[in-house]
């Protein structure tokens, strides 16, 4: 008989939970292959925009997306709660809650990765070289607005009384991952794993720990902070959740780009991923040591396991499959985010216009948070179809932009991409990465990778997978596209792209 994990995918449009097969003895018997997904479900929850240039989430809509989607993926695989083996849990990252001890009441709305509302703020930081310097030295990270620390900050300030009950020890924040593990444990445990701490700007990334001195920059007291676990070990178990029994070890936990770094087997330096979800995220597995970036990326923790961290490098392009959904939303030139295929394959080219989509200004390479979104080279014969070709280019883009920093920093030519994430499934958008990246790209069968991920930690950390090499065997690879276009051609096209970034930049970045 086999057994099940379960994988709770927190993301920042809708929560989804994955079933996922394991097999007794090793794997003896299995009519599957172990790692096989055999119940999924996802709820989307709604996305609050209190004003221009802030996005908020109502964690109540996401507890209950959740527990929908946890029920409908159990209820598809046919699998009851009881028989689960372990949770593994992963996560929007960034995304800032801060919670009353004792009630588990949020403050206020959770302030999403995506919000730029402490822009301001981060470029006053930004106006000491020093601090810049520390901060990067420290974290691995950039000063931006993207990051939890100034998020915390925020809220504290903001809300009434919000600093001082903090200073007396009676509220808590956390990333997504250390919510749920509250919510799924009563409140018994507040925790977050090493690598959605290394995405606060508070996380000292060669230690693992909290650092003094950066709570003290972002003016952030360390009472708030949850403690720092790894990725694959008991976190908590299951208590008085509700929609789960009582008793469930929570086994698994890393950020949803780690995650999905994880569960596409890049367990080898040099090995690298893209994720095409509400945005782009590259991550290059570099090992156990961490590699400040000198090309505009940052440095984050990929996993730890048995005491032991992997480190990555990371570039992040905040929209991506927004783009499409603000041409769905927006714009109203498709109904539904499958339609975009279709309808750029109706156009044998862009005919020329190019569709910087920095709707949140720009992230790496460029880091220039007051950039604002760009559609260049339009003419009267540009149609609905061209726009669209034009957005799916400009995500392949900047996933482009971050392979080329990453090449430059690990120093060594990248020659594979494996891929995940929705619009993965997308082939015009994947045969034209790996034109204009001059890579092989590589999409396995299930490109829910991230989920995949959480699981397959779960599994190492309740002891059903013995290690890396039982992971590695349960991906399957699916389609593979080759870089077909001319070299003329991609170096025509790179010079449309460079002239939309710098017209998109903010006049800030260009002075």
């Amino acid at each position: 008989m086999a057994k099940h994990l379960l994988a709770i995918d927190q993301g920042t449009t809708g929560s989804t939970a994955l079933v996922v097969e394991i097999a007794t003895a090793a794997g003896a018997g299995a009519s599957r292959k172990a790692g096989t997904t055999v119940g999924r479900a996802t709820t989307e929850f709604p996305q609050h925009f209190p004003k221009p240039g802030w996005v908020s989430h109502d964690v109540g809509e996401i507890r209950a997306s959740v527990e929908t989607s946890v029920r409908g993926a159990l209820a598809s695989a046919g699998v009851r709660a009881e028989d689960l083996v372990a949770i593994g849990i992963t996560n929007q990252r960034e995304t800032t809650v801060v919670w009353d001890r004792k009630t588990r009441k949020p403050i206020d709305l959770a302030i999403v990765w995506q919000c730029r509302r402490t822009a301001d703020v981060c470029d006053e930081l930004k106006k000491d070289p020093r601090t810049v310097a520390r901060v990067r030295e420290k974290t691995g990270l950039v000063i931006d607005a993207y990051f939890s620390a100034t998020k915390i900050a925020w809220l504290l300030d903001h809300v009434d009384g919000a600093r001082a009950r903090a200073e007396r020890g009676e509220l808590a924040f956390g990333t997504i991952d250390a919510f749920l593990v509250s919510e799924l444990t009563g409140g018994k445990v507040h925790a977050t794993d090493v690598t959605n701490a290394s995405r606060t700007l508070l996380m000292n990334l060669a230690r693992g720990a909290w650092d003094p001195e950066l709570c003290e920059v972002f003016h952030v007291p360390a009472s708030v902070l949850p403690k720092i676990v790894g990725c694959a070990e008991e976190i908590g178990r299951t208590t008085g959740a509700g929609f789960l029994p009582d008793g469930i070890p929570i086994a698994g936990m890393a950020g949803d780009q780690q995650a999905a770094l994880f569960g596409q087997a890049c367990f080898h330096e040099g090995d690298a991923k893209a994720t095409y979800g509400t945005g782009a995220f590259a991550l290059m597995n570099i090992g156990s040591q961490p590699i400040l970036s000198e090309h505009g990326l940052v440095t984050t923790a990929a996993w730890r396991i048995g005491g032991k961290t992997t480190y990555a490098l990371e570039g992040s392009a905040f929209i991506a499959g927004a783009a499409v959904q603000w041409l769905r939303d927006g714009l109203g030139i498709i109904k539904s985010a499958k339609e975009i295929e279709r309808l750029a394959r109706s156009v044998p080219s862009s005919d020329g216009v190019v569709f910087v989509p920095a709707l949140a200004g720009l992230g790496a390479p460029h880091w220039d948070q007051g950039a604002r979104g760009s559609i260049t080279g339009l003419t009267r014969g540009t149609t609905a179809a061209h726009l669209a070709r034009a957005t799916l280019e400009g995500i392949a883009f900047e996933v482009r932009d971050l392979l080329d920093a990453m090449s430059k920093d690990a120093k060594r030519p990248l020659k594979v991409l494996r891929v995940d994430g929705g619009a993965s499934e997308n082939d015009l958008l994947m045969q034209f990465q790996a034109d204009v990246a001059d890579v092989t790209v590589e999409r396995p069968v299930d490109v829910e990778s991230t989920g995949r991920g959480a699981a397959m930690l779960a599994g190492i950390g309740a002891g059903v997978f013995a290690g890396l090499d039982e992971v590695a065997a349960s991906v399957a690879m699916g389609s593979q596209f080759r870089p077909v276009m001319a070299p003329a051609d991609r170096t025509a096209h790179l010079a449309r792209w460079k002239e939309g970034i710098a017209r998109t930049r903010s006049s800030v970045a260009r002075s």
